[in-house]
């Protein structure tokens, strides 16, 4: 049977209270509401993504449509000037002004026509131009919401690593020159009791299970030696005992 000196098994209690913060703290690390935000913001942030880049490509688009609308409305008044041109200079054939007429009238519908196409996608791009200059507000404004969270959750991260390491300290101290065989009993109990390893015994109650042990448990383990490690008859757990306390 495991025996120990009553100084280390009640030092082991303060391991014990030791470990367990750690765990709290893994826990707290973990479910910061820090982690939740950055996933929310990164959701967010892919959405708006994904708006801007569809709204840069509609732009785009509309602006190399616009500038091909230009183009053919400049094409067509180029070509009415010529004619207009040779029509002014009084060197054209009465078959030839005939003709230079006609083309103008056609040319002046068709610059009519392709006027409207301009006119059209100068509407809808500046519509669009209008949509993307909000969209890039919204993802300058989520790029910053994202450095935010992120600095948010780092602060948080960094104040539960530096109490970790002021607590690992604190522990190796404190476990420093127990019982060998009790630590090897309490790493074990620890990997599978969850953690909780060791507890007081109070009255006939275990403050790790808190259960009531029956009469003669107790009258057992109150007979055993002071050096004699005890363990709960519910749950296993290494039970230090008040005369140890």
């Amino acid at each position: 049977m495991t025996t120990a000196p009553v100084a280390d098994q009640l030092r082991l209690l303060d391991v014990q209270a030791l470990d367990t913060r750690l765990q709290q703290l893994e826990h707290q690390r973990k479910t910061l509401p820090g982690h939740a935000r950055v996933a929310e913001v990164a959701v967010q942030l892919a959405d708006v993504d994904r708006a801007l880049v569809e709204s840069k490509t509609a732009v785009g688009d509309l602006r190399r449509e616009l500038a091909k609308a230009e183009g053919d409305v400049e094409q067509v008044r180029t070509r009415a000037a010529r004619d207009q041109a040779r029509l002014d200079s009084g060197a054209a054939s009465v078959k030839d002004v005939q003709a230079l007429s006609a083309e103008l009238e056609a040319l002046a519908r068709r610059t009519a026509a392709l006027e409207e196409i301009e006119l059209d996608v100068m509407v809808r791009l500046e519509a669009h131009e209008s949509a993307l200059a909000e969209v890039t507000t919204a993802h300058e404004a989520m790029l910053e919401a994202q450095r935010e969270a992120a600095a948010q959750l780092a602060e948080g991260l960094a104040q539960i690593d530096a109490e970790v390491e002021t607590v690992r300290a604190e522990r190796a101290t404190r476990a420093a020159g127990i019982d060998a065989g009790l630590v090897t009993l309490y790493e074990k109990l620890r990997g599978q009791l969850g953690g909780l390893a060791v507890a007081r015994l109070r009255g006939r109650t275990c403050e790790g299970c808190r259960l009531e042990l029956n009469p003669g448990d107790v009258a057992q383990i109150t007979a055993a030696a002071p050096e004699q490690v005890v363990r709960c008859e519910e749950c296993g757990r290494i039970l230090v005992r008040a005369a140890a306390q």
